[in-house]
């Protein structure tokens, strides 16, 4: 019984560090392509019980990977807004808000 609750466990977390590993990839790679399919959603496991003691510095490490690539991806998102912004400033000519021509002839 043991041995089943421990590797339903380790199990578990075989899939949730494979889903942050795709994430951390996908950070990495500066040319990933918009067509690249979302990562199917981690769904947690259902009547697994505590967390095996020993089994807890490996969840707390991939945590912590979790907690940095979610970081990333907000300040990407944050950097891609303002890079937005800057460009539909640029190309509406927004940022002018004071005439290029005045008229002296009259």
């Amino acid at each position: 019984m043991a041995d089943d609750w421990r590797g339903a466990w380790t199990a578990a977390l075989d899939d949730l560090e494979l889903d942050v590993s795709q994430v951390e990839i996908m950070l990495a790679d500066e040319h990933r392509h918009a067509e690249t399919p979302p990562a199917s959603l981690w769904r947690p496991p259902t009547e697994l019980g505590a967390l095996p003691l020993e089994l807890k510095p490996r969840a707390d490490e991939i945590l912590t990977r979790q907690l940095r690539a979610a970081e990333e991806i907000a300040r990407r998102l944050t950097a891609n807004r303002q890079q937005m912004a800057m460009t539909s400033r640029i190309e509406t000519g927004e940022a002018i808000k004071r005439p290029v021509y005045v008229d002296c002839a009259m």
